[in-house]
């Protein structure tokens, strides 16, 4: 158990193997072993999330970048000595993260220590910006990606870079790359995610199951919050009265992201922001890590079969490893985080 594959998978019975990426045998590498204690997905997820870590990081230079006219986010940007030779990596984080979720800080030690750049991006509103504009953050917004590639390509002369993303940030890189397909940046070489919520509708739908009321609330407990002090440094633009009712997170979805982002409802969001419209399309190497016990993020058969159809694309399914949790045994220096490993490790390929 606990052994990864890369091809079809059923939800349930992933077929034991190695992460191989199509047509290169070269980055073949151990595939997932769960450390013994931490079996399961609730658990896995559980303990990545509460299971104290210790990352050093040096200061960061913070950045403010405009995705839109007068819409500006946070990145901390972390660089090499020569930062226009050195890879640079753009990770994004998923839902209610930001730039200090430890996953992000997890990236950028170890790519960091591998020679490369690292900008960790905060979504609109994420990493104390609320007071930032009076927009949303939502699973569309891969434009904002492209923003802070285009600034760090243009303004540091940043020769390649490569996307990283977790959970709904994965969905952003994703939905991203295929968007650009074969007229992507010079500088654009790869794409890597953990746990991409790449199939939305079918995601809030697992997220609602009894189950996974506990990730549900805590969700739900966290976007009341910020939406409610959107309210208040906002009030001519949000209205709080669209929180009431809301009880699941496709309700929040349909009565306020997509309210004040320019969808109809939570269907036409979820349709129109799933990266699994064009994931077909990217056309430089990918990696997607995915655990088949994720407790709610959800990859349709469907969108595996269009995965699968794309030779540029690694699609590795574990047995074991929650959502974005991935937890191995401790050995040495190596802490056990084996997503967080693993998607450097892949980006090592372009330097």
């Amino acid at each position: 158990m606990g052994t990864s594959q890369v091809g079809p998978a059923t939800k349930h019975a992933p077929a034991a193997g190695v992460a191989i990426e199509p047509g290169s045998p070269s980055f073949a590498r151990p595939g997932f072993q769960p450390n013994p204690w931490l079996r399961g997905g609730h658990v896995q997820t559980i303990a990545a999330f509460v299971l104290p870590r210790r990352i050093h990081l040096p200061a960061a230079e913070k950045r403010q970048i405009e995705v839109e006219p007068g819409i500006p986010i946070l990145c901390h940007c972390h660089w090499q000595k020569d930062r226009k030779s050195a890879l640079t990596l753009i990770a994004v984080h998923g839902l209610e993260g930001s730039t200090e979720s430890e996953y992000m800080l997890g990236v950028a030690r170890n790519g960091l220590a591998a020679g490369m750049n690292v900008v960790l991006m905060n979504q609109r509103n994420c990493g104390g910006t609320d007071h930032y504009s009076p927009t949303l953050y939502n699973s569309s917004r891969s434009a904002d990606v492209a923003a802070v590639a285009r600034n760090v390509v243009e303004r540091d002369g940043i020769s390649q870079f490569a996307l990283i993303g977790f959970s709904m940030g994965g969905n952003l890189v994703l939905k991203l790359a295929g968007e650009w397909g074969n007229e992507a940046p010079a500088q654009f070489r790869g794409v890597a995610t953990v746990c991409p919520a790449m199939d939305l509708a079918a995601s809030a739908d697992a997220l609602h199951e009894p189950g996974n009321t506990l990730y549900e609330y805590y969700f739900l407990l966290q976007l009341f919050r910020r939406f409610r002090r959107k309210v208040r440094l906002f009030p001519e633009s949000f209205d709080r009265a669209r929180l009431r009712g809301v009880r699941s997170l496709r309700e929040f979805d349909d009565r306020v992201t997509a309210y004040y982002c320019g969808f109809t409802g939570a269907d036409d969001y979820y349709a129109r922001a799933a990266a699994a419209n064009v994931v077909e399309r990217i056309a430089v190497p990918g990696l997607i890590i995915y655990a088949a016990n994720d407790p709610f993020v959800r990859i349709l058969p469907e969108t595996r079969a269009r995965i699968l159809s794309n030779p540029n694309i690694a699609y590795v399914e574990t047995v074991d490893g929650g959502h974005c949790a991935f937890l191995a045994a401790r050995n040495g220096d190596y802490d056990g985080r084996w997503a967080e490993r693993e998607v450097v490790e892949f980006a090592r390929r372009f330097q």
